[in-house]
């Protein structure tokens, strides 16, 4: 337990990106086993898109300046 808990905690905090990540790949494999043959290739990207865009939001918070008043 105490390694998966180490997985998700930075050293300033919780790290979004990797919980993020892990959502959506459990994300991935759940809609792996639960789709039907025809719409895997859909449901694949949509989770991809999902999870890439999650990331992202993450990723320009820590360049975009913070304001300071």
């Amino acid at each position: 337990m105490s390694f998966i808990k180490s997985m998700f905690v930075a050293d300033g905090g919780t790290s979004h990106k990797r919980v993020l990540g892990t959502l959506g790949f459990l994300c991935l494999i759940v809609f792996l086993f639960t789709c039907k043959e025809s719409v895997k290739p859909e449901a694949i990207s949509a989770v991809e898109f999902i999870t890439i865009s999650a990331i992202f939001g993450t990723v320009v918070e820590k360049f975009a300046g913070k304001k300071t008043e």
